[in-house]
């Protein structure tokens, strides 16, 4: 299976999720996050730094739990920002 290469809206996205969960964790540790949510420290390493920008349905629920995050706020949170020319 051939994998289709990210756009860059795909990858703003990602790195909004990440900022996003970056933000939320505030001053837990990422072993902390990651061991309650599941996944590996690594995995949600490069989840924050935008290298993994479309992660699992299940690991973003598993996250959002761990957070106190609703989906609706990573939904808000990940949307595309309008440019300045589109506001117009």
């Amino acid at each position: 299976m051939v994998r289709i290469p990210l756009g860059p809206e795909e990858l703003s996205r990602g790195l909004r999720l990440g900022e996003l969960l970056r933000s939320t964790r505030g001053h837990r540790t990422m072993s902390d996050v990651a061991t309650e949510a599941g996944i590996s420290v690594e995995t949600l390493r490069k989840i924050e730094s935008g290298r993994i920008p479309t992660p699992a349905f299940f690991t973003v629920a598993a996250l959002c739990r761990t957070l106190d995050l609703s989906l609706d706020d990573v939904a808000e949170a990940t949307a595309r920002k309008p440019d300045r020319a589109d506001a117009s």
